[in-house]
């Protein structure tokens, strides 16, 4: 169903003036670039929500069909170890400010869950991404581009929504139908559907300038469902061994897929393909099963699932086209990650970073040229105090070497994910050196972000450890 909030929200703001934009262009000459990528390109971001890396055809599956998403793959760019957080709103705080969501404390989704009498007390999650943060809008709508927003926030209530943070045209839902009071339709939308049109009609209102688009979908979040062609359809296919291959999120990754194959027809049929960065990409890791123990995907060969800092939680699918600046299918194995894609697009439109802007995200501009460049990144770093589908962690990967800081007895693990992807052997004894080496760095990286750690809890049950707050333990808060 449709968010209760601003249920009927669509605001625009006058953007800046268009000579804004000259000055970019301007700039962008002055400092050498070719007059033909003077005019700063558009931006569109599709935004999956708990998909899974291992979810897509082009990843491996062969149960789920997304042939517009495969097409994307195969005009653009495809990473194999792009990271996002573990769970939504540490994501998406991280991707529109480019800054490390341990910065503000978004370490969890707003606004979390409790657990009263597990062994540590997790930090409070802020209800909302601070106003003072700048957002990639902000600094694209301030050098005259236009912004529009559509979907899933996750970042904060009234007065804290995307037309707060410099997003001119919004629209934002969850669920996965819109009933007619929103739409205006005899009957309820998909909201797959909703959300497309609403891009489209964005597209082609502002083909004529550069523009920012985000359409942040629900799909294939819980509870999971699909129109009723869809799954009939699965349900008649045969299963992948070793897959879940349920026909209800087969169903809905295709509603996705739709979606992504609309964005991009009105993107080609605007005649902008050329000057048009398209980044397919998920919040965090597939969830396996839901409370009751329902089984929904599969992240192998990745270790675990949303929620946690393994493989399965943090390595998300990430495709990326532009016609002739993304050479047709690349891949590229460099880690990157989701903080990295506001640098990008500043960097893309001729924006010069902010004095004050840590190193959390960096430019990925050379990459999408030459895939194939060496690292640069010393290296990336999770930070998840809290309880979710395990315990509260820390993590750093620096080079191909993983670990893992577990709070509640700061036992640590130890992962080449070169030769084991998987995670299934753990070399911090072993590799004993290493591991303390890279434990050292990452308490220095929690000091130097203000990260907020667990604390010990006094109330401690080992018995009801796993209780939730409000079922049975403290008031949720």
């Amino acid at each position: 169903m449709i968010s209760t909030r601003r249920q009927t929200l669509l605001h625009r703001r006058p953007a800046p003036a268009p000579g804004l934009l000259l000055a970019v262009g301007l700039a962008m000459l002055a400092s050498g670039v070719d007059a033909a990528e003077a005019t700063p390109p558009n931006i569109v971001v599709i935004l999956a929500d708990d998909l899974g890396w291992a979810d897509l055809p082009v990843y491996g599956n062969r149960f789920h069909e997304t042939p517009a998403i495969d097409r994307l793959a195969a005009e653009g760019l495809r990473f194999t170890q792009f990271y996002s957080a573990a769970v939504c709103s540490p994501t998406r705080a991280n991707l529109q400010t480019g800054r490390h969501e341990a910065r503000f404390g978004i370490t969890q989704h707003i606004p979390g869950h409790r657990r009263p009498y597990a062994r540590l007390i997790d930090p409070t999650v802020p209800p909302a991404l601070p106003l003072e943060a700048v957002t990639y809008a902000e600094r694209l709508a301030a050098a005259g581009y236009a912004t529009g927003y559509f979907g899933k926030w996750h970042l904060g209530g009234e007065g804290y929504g995307p037309e707060d943070q410099g997003w001119q045209t919004v629209v934002e839902c969850q669920g996965h139908t819109v009933p007619p009071a929103i739409t205006g339709e005899p009957e309820p939308l998909r909201t797959v559907d909703f959300l497309t049109r609403r891009a489209v009609d964005f597209i082609r209102r502002h083909r004529d300038r550069p523009f920012a688009l985000q359409v942040s979908h629900y799909a294939v979040h819980l509870p999971i469902s699909t129109t009723p062609d869809r799954l009939a359809k699965y349900e008649k296919k045969a299963p992948q061994p070793g897959f879940p291959s349920r026909p209800d999120y087969a169903g809905l990754l295709e509603e996705l897929d739709d979606s992504v194959g609309g964005i991009v027809r009105a993107i080609d049929e605007a005649g902008l393909a050329g000057r048009t960065l398209i980044v397919f990409v998920s919040d965090n890791g597939g969830l396996i099963h839901d409370q009751s123990g329902t089984i929904h995907t599969s992240n192998l060969p990745l270790r675990s699932e949303k929620g946690t800092l393994y493989e399965g939680g943090i390595r998300v699918p990430a495709i990326l086209r532009w016609p002739g600046t993304i050479p047709a299918g690349t891949i590229c194995e460099m880690p990157a990650q989701t903080a990295d894609l506001h640098p990008t697009f500043l960097d893309l439109a001729g924006i010069p970073a902010a004095a004050d802007m840590p190193p959390d995200g960096i430019s990925l501009t050379r990459w999408l040229r030459e895939p194939g460049a060496p690292p640069t990144r010393e290296a990336l770093h999770w930070h998840l105090p809290h309880y979710h589908h395990d315990s509260p962690a820390s993590a750093i990967r620096r080079g191909d070497w993983k670990l893992i800081r577990h709070h509640e007895d700061g036992r640590l693990s130890l992962f080449d994910l070169a030769a084991d992807p998987g995670e299934t052997n753990d070399l911090s004894t072993s590799r004993r050196e290493l591991a303390v080496d890279l434990d050292s760095s990452l308490t220095t990286w929690l000091a130097t972000t203000e990260a907020r750690m667990p604390r010990p809890n006094p109330d401690h049950d080992p018995a009801r450890a796993n209780e939730l707050a409000g079922k049975g333990g403290r008031k949720k808060r």
